[in-house]
């Protein structure tokens, strides 16, 4: 895909805020395990940031999905992975349902200050027992005059302290599992809400992540997302952007692993010379680029298939699948030539190695990748 300059300019407007705005802190923020959310995100707002690929009517920029996938390429400038996770959910994981599939009522009492920054969002699907598995999730939302009433759980639920509002996937109804789930839009200060613990993690630090109660917790029916019974659809739907999303992101902190490796390399020095001038060093370092240049490939495919208004779930699950991968290999190559640096909590390169292996769990772990690409090849066997 050809980039424009005003692709150019999403990018470059990010890496400036980043660099003022977030990584000066990223090491406190680390720290302390959790990084104001409300704050960063208000000033991405402001900036029009957070509403790239969202309807104009609700102060988003309209633009198609080619500029979201520069954002989530620019985010990995960041020196965690932690907050450009919180910031991908908020507009990648949590939200398109909701401006596709929600009404206009609905947009403009949650997405409009979703897209502004004045709400934080998180997204309640995976539960305990039921993570990658989202047809077997427990939470239920049963039908009380023009309310629902929903009783339940949500485990690893980023933003999940800090959120204003919960898109919660919950059974509305008996029968196939696939058929009786809906989407409802949860407000967290609603009587029965309730934050149960903030998650302690390997790596993600920067982002919290939270185990949420649901305990008789009355919402109106109107703030179901779309039609009842579609919600397994809709989230679905869903996954096609936050795979492609976490594809784009985790090439890029795999590149950034790569130029900082060159450079520590490049100056490190060991028997009379610098570790970049060893041939296997500089060798392994330009099969780990062509992996990277691989992903970046595969992704923008499928950002293209998007775009275009084709299914890209395929794509997507390739994508997300490889670069579960690559992370991996890439993050784990680097750091070995590091040395004993690389095992310090205090370089960029353990950081990385810790965040991306989220990478291969998030978003439906590589064996559901797995799974789904035999489907589409016809080889999963039938009767499954």
């Amino acid at each position: 895909m050809q980039l424009t300059p005003e692709h150019e300019s999403v990018r470059d407007t990010l890496v400036r805020f980043i660099d003022k705005e977030v990584n000066p802190f990223v090491d406190e923020w680390e720290r302390a395990e959790i990084f104001p959310a409300h704050q960063v995100f208000g000033r991405l707002g402001a900036l029009g940031m957070l509403g790239l690929t969202k309807p104009a009517e609700n102060g988003g920029a309209g633009l198609d999905y080619s500029y979201g996938a520069v954002m989530a390429e620019a985010l990995a400038h960041m020196h965690c992975g932690g907050i450009p996770m919180a910031i991908g959910v908020q507009t990648d994981m949590a939200t398109p349902a909701l401006a596709h599939r929600g009404s206009r009522e609905l947009r403009d009492e949650f997405l409009a200050p979703a897209i502004s920054g004045e709400y934080v969002a998180c997204l309640g699907v995976s539960e305990v027992g039921s993570g990658s598995d989202v047809a077997s999730v427990k939470t239920t939302a049963r039908k009380e005059g023009g309310d629902y009433v929903i009783d339940g759980g949500k485990m690893w639920t980023t933003n999940g302290t800090q959120a204003d509002f919960c898109v919660v996937l919950a059974n509305t109804s008996e029968g196939a599992s696939h058929k009786n789930k809906s989407l409802i839009v949860v407000p967290m200060k609603t009587p029965g809400v309730s934050v149960a613990r903030k998650l302690r993690k390997m790596g993600m630090h920067a982002s919290d992540t939270a185990q949420l109660h649901f305990d008789g917790v009355r919402v109106p029916q109107r703030y179901r997302i779309g039609e009842e019974g579609m919600g397994f659809i809709y989230q679905m739907e869903q996954f096609q952007i936050e795979r492609l999303w976490g594809a784009l992101n985790c090439g890029a902190m795999a590149q950034r692993a790569i130029d900082t490796t060159v450079a520590y390399t490049r100056e490190r020095r060991a028997f009379g010379r610098s570790i970049l001038d060893n041939q296997w060093v500089h060798f392994k370092l330009a099969e780990l680029q062509t992996e990277v240049a691989a992903l970046r490939a595969l992704s923008w495919q499928g950002v293209q298939q998007v775009v275009a208004g084709q299914d890209a779930t395929r794509t997507a699950t390739m994508a997300k699948l490889k670069a579960g991968r690559v992370i991996r290999e890439v993050a784990d190559g680097c750091l070995q030539f590091w040395g004993g640096m690389g095992y310090m909590d205090e370089t960029p390169i353990s950081r990385i190695f810790r965040d991306g292996r989220l990478t291969s769990i998030g978003g439906g772990a590589d064996e559901v990748m797995l799974q789904i690409l035999s489907k589409f090849m016809g080889t999963f066997p039938t009767g499954h």
